[in-house]
């Protein structure tokens, strides 16, 4: 990761390399921004500028040794901490048993969030960054530099970490090992001890811009200008976000098929219709349950919006726009409410393992019922 990889934030690329020019090096940075935000890409760029043998005016050379080392991240004075799984196979795990793993991660999805490395891991809810990290770093930055001037100890979700752990961490920042750069990135400073905070220099990332965003869309999507604004509008400064966003625009075809269907279906009360809707709800993994039913209440939330008149907070697409036209007036203020909390409930259920046909079923009927709801004619007082 070079300062050039990253979208946007030229301003805080233009701080950190004036600040290694100008000497000043902190040993312990508290770099902070939303998932998506490039608090992360920010880091690693950061770090191989700290350590390039050849630096240029605006970035790291990319051809000392050092500059190689840092493209496949095994550069011996750069050492990361992640959360992982407690045990496996009954043996405790270190951040270093994940390694080959934690490097591809940042090659390929560098603005990636949490979610998406411990699925890469397959660990689930048992995660954190344990005690025994703790001691791990202890050992390794009271080695000698191998190569460079600073060893750089890189704290991905510090917020992870378990107590214990936390107090080891705020011990080494109070009394840092010489030469030694601390980086902490953190989506959710404020779960962080305030003692560590306090040790620390916070560098805050704020949202991308949407200008940054949009050619940073453009350059890897042939996408249409309306899209590329819609993507832009629902990511909110995150480009992890929009490229979730990319990644479902195919499933939100089909949900938008499978929504107007399951309305029409509903309106006309065609139970035969019905039942063969609900087998194809059924025959989904559980996964895709749950998106198209997130699916459907941002569809409901916007065909509401879309009767208000109020465009920069309705995020549909052109195709479910065209649908918005002629459905909207059927969701108001009479039923809104019960739409929402219909499909959040059959969301739960499907959370729960309840039988996806009893629910989508009965979601269908449930449906059919708010769509006859006539709004309440406006008071005259």
């Amino acid at each position: 990761m070079f300062f050039k990889d990253i979208i946007g934030q030229q301003a805080i690329k233009e701080q950190l390399i004036r600040s290694v020019k100008d000497g000043y090096i902190p040993h312990a940075r508290l770099i902070a921004g939303q998932e998506g935000f490039g608090a992360l890409p920010l880091a690693l760029a950061y770090a191989r500028y700290v350590h390039c043998t050849n630096r240029k005016e605006e970035d790291a050379c990319g051809e000392c040794p050092s500059c190689r080392q840092f493209d496949k991240y095994a550069h011996p004075d750069l050492h990361f901490v992640f959360p992982i799984l407690n045990k496996k196979n009954n043996k405790e795990m270190y951040c270093d048993d994940f390694l080959s793993e934690w490097r591809k991660f940042l090659q390929n999805s560098p603005y990636a969030g949490l979610n998406v490395w411990l699925e890469q891991i397959e660990a689930g809810n048992n995660h954190a960054i344990y005690t025994r990290e703790s001691n791990e770093i202890a050992r390794k930055l009271n080695l000698k530099a191998y190569e460079s001037d600073y060893k750089i100890m890189i704290i991905w979700t510090p917020e992870e970490m378990d107590e214990s752990g936390a107090n080891k961490l705020l011990k080494l920042l109070e009394e840092p090992p010489a030469k030694t750069i601390f980086l902490l990135i953190s989506a959710e400073p404020e779960r962080l001890l305030t003692t560590i905070r306090s040790r620390t220099q916070l560098l805050t990332v704020p949202p991308i811009s949407n200008e940054d965003m949009t050619q940073a869309i453009r350059r890897s999507y042939d996408l249409s200008d309306n899209d590329v604004n819609l993507i832009v509008r629902l990511a909110k400064g995150s480009y992890t976000e929009a490229l979730t966003i990319l990644e479902a625009s195919g499933d939100n075809e089909i949900f938008l098929e499978l929504f107007q269907a399951m309305m029409r279906n509903s309106w006309t009360k065609d139970v035969a219709a019905m039942r063969t809707r609900t087998d194809q709800f059924a025959a989904m993994n559980r996964d895709k349950q749950k998106a198209f039913l997130a699916y459907s209440q941002r569809m409901i939330r916007d065909n509401f919006l879309y009767c208000l008149h109020e465009p920069n907070i309705n995020y549909m697409s052109q195709k479910e726009t065209d649908f918005a036209v002629n459905f909207a007036p059927y969701v108001h203020t009479e039923n809104v409410v019960g739409f929402m909390n219909e499909l959040a409930l059959a969301e739960q259920h499907i959370d729960a393992n309840v039988n996806a046909k009893m629910i989508f079923f009965d979601l269908s009927m449930k449906v059919a019922v708010l769509l006859k709801t006539n709004p309440q004619p406006p008071s005259s007082h």
